[in-house]
């Protein structure tokens, strides 16, 4: 009998290396996908606005409920310096813990002040995540907006109804005016008693509508106010309810997750590296940080061992000779999943970026100066990226016709029952290339990563394999695609922020502005004293409360979702001055005209008038009315 050949004994090498990791699989797969989902739920949920995209208009009918609605974020941007400090402060950090764990022996005071002091956080995130999970379930039960018999059918705000429009051949001189029924798609064409559809609309709304606002105010620190709903309640009872039992009774590995899970799922909509370039530098720093602590020290696995907090993954694995309960757990910390994660997310965000930036046109001018055409009849097509990118800053910010945002987070269940009918969801449809380049070598990464652990069997610095993979798939990507100026130029920072002088001199045109209107403002002896609050205006300011601390819960009321303002705006300024809370109800509604807005402010029965500008289109000027 001959020897086996070169590669028959490969071949034969390669099966038994797989017969050793087969039973290791489904822990790997569980481990990638358990890094996976953070990272694709928290980029997506920290979309927004991007500077290339005109503000959405104002729609008088507005999602009352199971929808979600557009909420504008600001995110903690990261500086370059902020980038080569950090792993300075974490390795600090690291050889602090290290010093503990070595000098208490038992590490077991030390994870009970830390898990008290992380569970604070945890609360909150645990609470933010599970809400954000029932508003998408809510969204395929009872969704906002449908397709069905050629037809959008969307939510009215005012009624229990659902009203068509028009799309594909169907018009709506052929469809019926609206449907009672809040069941989606074909389901609303069955019959259903008047009582059980009264009560579907009632289980509905029930989740979302507010019980009692919190008020909150420590003066130059934090003000603001909460509108408490029943499934806010839910979610913050049931992470109490966790929190205290991973402190309190045990720490299995799936409430770990869940705090980790949440933790990193925040994180990815609190934290920006702003530009490419500050994100690389921060990965690259990590790079080198993460070798260093694993392979030169023992300082990152004594730490990641010896601590029982949730800043890690846990996921079981095969027993093996000689385990006990916490070596048969693999780990996977969550600085491998918010660090490169932070770094797709604005990949995400670009992609966002780009797809507006493509559908803006330059407008053509058509007589005196400052004129420009319409963007609708007469556009220039701007010829090249570079155009498009610095096009404000050659041709001025009003030569340039953006194209309307629209919402590209949420609406999970919107589309599914919109199928391929999904006009207004464009926003979420846009080309996500550079995401799933990022996301690409993320994944190639952690199969290097484990692939490495398993052979070797000694723990693996992530970052190692994953920095690699994201930067060379980012970067690669925009060198492919002639875009590597663009993304280089590319930056999250405030539009205000980057044209400070040109803010300054408008602020000094509406200071002078504001002396010369203050005179008419003046408060009369029969009318509500008017106090002009623009932030433009150097009128006379609100007084602010004397007092350092304050924190009452009020009852909910129209007040604070922006009521009509008009003739009956004396009779509840009455009301509303028996009580710290406004007391205007949304069945006086229809007597208020659609020309101003009013927004109940809770603390001391004030109102606040926002009347649209004549001249500056959709700006508003805010007054308070005491």
């Amino acid at each position: 009998m001959s020897e086996p050949g070169p590669t028959t004994e490969l071949l034969g090498k390669i099966i038994y290396q797989f017969s050793l990791i087969a039973p290791f699989l489904p822990t790997y797969l569980h481990l990638i996908t358990s890094a996976l989902f953070p990272i694709y739920t928290g980029a997506h949920a920290s979309l927004s606005r991007p500077l290339s995209a005109a503000k959405p208009v104002k729609k008088k009918r507005k999602r009352r409920d199971g929808g979600a609605t557009e909420s504008s974020h600001k995110m903690e941007g990261l500086s370059p310096s902020d980038a080569l400090l950090y792993p300075i402060m974490t390795g600090c950090m690291l050889a602090g813990l290290y010093v503990l764990i070595k000098w208490l022996n038992d590490p077991e005071i030390l994870n009970t002040i830390l898990n008290w002091y992380l569970s604070i956080f945890g609360i909150f995130s645990i609470s933010k995540l599970l809400s954000d999970c029932l508003t998408t379930a809510n969204s395929f039960i009872f969704p906002s907006e449908y397709y069905d018999q050629g037809l959008i059918w969307e939510i009215n705000d005012r009624s229990d109804v659902f009203e068509p429009t028009p799309t594909g051949s169907l018009t709506l001189a052929r469809a019926p005016s609206s449907r009672e029924s809040p069941l989606p798609g074909a389901l609303s064409r069955l019959p259903l008693p008047n009582g059980v559809r009264k009560l579907l609309w009632r289980i509905r709304g029930f989740p979302t509508k507010p019980i009692f606002v919190l008020n909150l105010n420590v003066r130059r620190i934090v003000e603001g106010s909460v509108e408490v709903d029943p499934q806010t309640l839910l979610c913050l009872a049931i992470a109490v309810t966790s929190v205290a039992y991973f402190n309190l009774i045990a720490r299995p590995w799936w409430l770990t997750n869940l705090l980790g899970f949440s933790f990193s799922y925040s994180a990815l909509q609190m934290m920006s590296p702003t530009t490419f370039w500050t994100g690389t530098l921060l990965l690259t720093a990590l790079f080198f940080y993460d070798i260093y602590f694993v392979f030169f020290t023992p300082m990152m696995i004594t730490v990641a061992t010896k601590l029982d907090i949730p800043v890690k993954l846990l996921f079981p694995r095969p027993h093996e000779e000689g385990d006990d309960a916490k070596k048969a757990l693999a780990m996977l910390g969550l600085g491998d999943i918010v660090l490169p994660g932070i770094m797709i997310g604005l990949a995400l965000r670009f992609d966002l970026y780009a797809f507006y930036l493509k559908m803006q046109k330059r407008k053509e001018p058509v007589g005196g100066r400052g004129e420009t055409s319409s963007p609708n009849n007469s556009t220039l097509a701007i010829k090249s990226m570079d155009e498009l990118q610095f096009g404000p800053l050659v041709y001025g910010r009003d030569e340039i016709g953006k194209a309307e945002y629209k919402q590209a987070t949420g609406n999970w269940g919107e589309r599914f029952w919109l199928g391929s009918e999904r006009q207004t969801h464009e926003g979420s449809n846009f080309p996500k290339t550079y995401f799933y380049a990022s996301v690409t070598g993320y994944i190639l990464g952690m199969l290097t990563t484990v692939s490495i652990m398993h052979i070797f069997k000694h723990g693996q610095p992530a970052l190692l394999y994953l920095v690699p993979g994201v930067l060379l798939s980012l970067w690669g990507t925009a060198l492919y695609k002639g875009e590597l100026k663009m993304m280089w130029k590319y930056t999250e920072l405030d539009e205000e922020e980057e044209n400070k002088e040109e803010v300054k001199e408008k602020a000094k045109g509406a200071k002078t502005q504001g002396k010369k209107g203050e005179a008419q403002d003046a408060p009369s002896a029969e009318t509500p004293k008017i106090v002009d609050t623009d932030p433009n205006s150097a009128s006379e300011k609100p007084k602010v409360s004397k007092s350092f601390f304050s924190f009452y819960i009020a009852r909910p009321t129209g007040a604070h979702k922006g009521l009509k303002l008009g003739d009956a705006l004396e009779k509840d300024l009455k009301r509303v001055s028996r009580g710290p809370v406004g007391a205007l109800d949304e069945g006086s509604l229809d007597q208020y005209s659609e020309s101003d807005e009013i927004t109940g402010s809770p603390s001391n029965g004030e109102f606040v008038e926002s009347r649209k500008k004549p001249d500056d289109g959709p700006g508003m000027k805010r007054r308070r009315i005491a």
